[in-house]
């Protein structure tokens, strides 16, 4: 069992050099390109919702400050940014914290969810309860490859522990809930824009070239390289699920390898 006290390198490694990839400002196929470049192409209200989500971190209130504490490890799992330098790591918990607090959701609630925010502070609880089963430490004091396990387990419906949760709180929806909440915050943010070459809210200047999978003029060409997930993780390996393989098709036929 790895403690936060030993030393784990969770960053992903160029196959090629067999090096780990990272801390740097921008990861991604596209180095160099910044879609806030564009700005001056933006209308003033784009413009000024966009340099908000880089200028204004939301400040934590409605989580307490352990709640935002092991969701900021959670989330690190979920969404690793191990390869970014800490000046750019994308803030996840402060958006979603800013979401509950505002009491702001999609309109609708599925029959067997409670409320988003007891939702979230629900699944903490049962995260901390499989923690404790599993090593006897609180989810924060366990090491990156325990605390994707734990989270495995939520992905695949298998808690060890947490049931008296679980049967306020089904597990499926709760895993989705908290992965969208996860990329919703990760993919609103122009630096993730950046590391996956979008060039952003062209407007009013329009997009042209929507045909063939034409980069625009202010795009930027992918430059791909290989890498592998750090042998600290276990996200690195591919499980289909049932249905999954004829769906997909075999190898060879387009699917997936």
């Amino acid at each position: 069992m790895n403690s936060q006290t030993e030393r784990v390198d969770t960053r992903p490694v160029n196959t090629r050099t067999g090096k780990p990839i990272g801390p740097i400002s921008q990861p991604g196929y596209y180095p160099g390109f910044s879609t806030l470049a564009q700005q001056k192409f933006w209308d003033a209200k784009t413009r000024e919702v966009v340099l908000d989500r880089v200028i204004n971190v939301p400040e934590i209130r409605f989580f307490s400050q352990q709640e935002a504490r092991l969701l900021e490890a959670i989330c690190d799992r979920i969404l690793p940014q191990d390869d970014r330098d800490e000046s750019h790591k994308i803030p996840i918990v402060p958006q979603i914290d800013r979401r509950l607090y505002e009491n702001s959701h999609d309109g609708y609630r599925y029959e067997d969810m409670p409320p988003d925010r007891e939702a979230f502070q629900l699944g903490l609880r049962a995260v901390e309860e499989i923690a404790q089963h599993e090593y006897r430490l609180g989810f924060l004091e366990i090491g990156p490859r325990e605390q994707e396990e734990i989270l495995h387990s939520l992905h695949h419906g298998k808690p060890s522990a947490g049931h008296e949760i679980w049967k306020q709180l089904p597990i499926h929806r709760f895993w989705m809930l908290l992965v969208s909440d996860c990329a919703d915050a990760y993919y609103s943010h122009p630096w993730a824009w950046d590391e996956i070459g979008f060039g952003g809210p062209a407007y009013p200047r329009a997009y042209m070239r929507l045909e063939r999978g034409e980069a625009e003029p202010w795009e930027s060409e992918e430059k791909r390289y290989q890498w592998k997930a750090p042998d600290s993780s276990v996200s690195g390996v591919f499980e289909p699920v049932a249905g999954q393989a004829e769906h997909l098709g075999s190898p060879g036929q387009g699917g997936a390898h």
